[in-house]
């Protein structure tokens, strides 16, 4: 699997974090728009998605003809509240919506969008289509149910009524193939993340991200690009497009797949 760690985190602080993937210049405001379908396919994101698509030299800038498939989907990270046991409480929130970008040789990209007092506002690009791909393989495994993203081990899963089944690698080798209940799965993440949520110790001392299993100890994941997108937009702040922050991640966990 291809995957990568995306930044609307679940314990980290709202924050923009640029992984040193492009220059500084890359950092960019791309204009609002009353839906996040048009803030996706506005000119001045589609010659940005043109910039982002020939950033490797795979093609020219001006062959890069990117489009826009589809319409956006809500991307949900695991809740804070549900960890912590809320009465309640959903398994999963909605931090921002993804739109699939595709350009001319086939290369795949998702546009995240956060809802801003303008409008909505393209706030990232992530290599590959992951957020949607994962939408579409929910609905066809579990139809009607909840797809979700558990963060600090990059894992998505789809949850209806009592149950959650894995749609990736990290999923299956934390729930099983067969997925769990619902109620197991939070004794799982209140056990893994309940020391770290919002608020504690952990989050005191500005560290990002969950934890990884790891035979030789815990490391700590690391969280470009947008950190809590939704939570960031509602503190009013100022949301610039980190373009590829999320490549550094997506091949650094691509090395670490069996």
């Amino acid at each position: 699997m291809n995957g990568r760690a995306i930044g609307a985190g679940l314990l980290t602080t709202a924050a923009l974090v640029a992984l040193g993937a492009l220059p500084a210049a890359a950092a960019e405001t791309l204009p609002s728009a009353p839906t996040p379908e048009q803030a996706a396919s506005a000119p001045q994101t589609l010659d940005t998605l043109s910039r982002f698509f020939a950033r490797d030299g795979a093609l020219a800038r001006s062959a890069a003809a990117p489009r826009v498939e589809g319409g956006s989907v809500p991307v949900r990270i695991l809740s804070p509240d549900f960890v912590a046991g809320k009465a309640g409480a959903p398994v999963a929130r909605v931090e921002f919506r993804a739109s699939r970008a595709v350009a001319s040789d086939g290369q795949k990209a998702s546009l995240w969008t956060v809802k801003q007092p303008g409008g909505w506002q393209v706030v990232n690009i992530a290599t590959g289509d992951d957020e949607i791909r994962y939408a579409e393989q929910g609905g066809r495994v579990l139809p009607g149910g909840l797809v979700f993203r558990e963060p600090q081990i990059d894992a998505w899963y789809v949850q209806k009524g009592a149950k959650v089944l894995p749609l990736d690698e990290d999923a299956v080798r934390a729930v099983g193939k067969n997925g769990t209940s619902l109620a197991a799965y939070r004794s799982r993440v209140a056990r893994d993340y309940g020391d770290k949520l919002p608020g504690s110790a952990y989050a005191k001392k500005g560290a990002a991200g969950g934890y990884a299993p790891q035979a030789s100890g815990p490391v700590p994941h690391e969280e470009p690009a947008v950190t809590v997108a939704s939570t960031a937009a509602g503190a009013g702040a100022v949301l610039a497009l980190a373009l590829i922050a999320t490549t550094a991640i997506r091949r650094r966990r691509a090395t670490q797949e069996p």
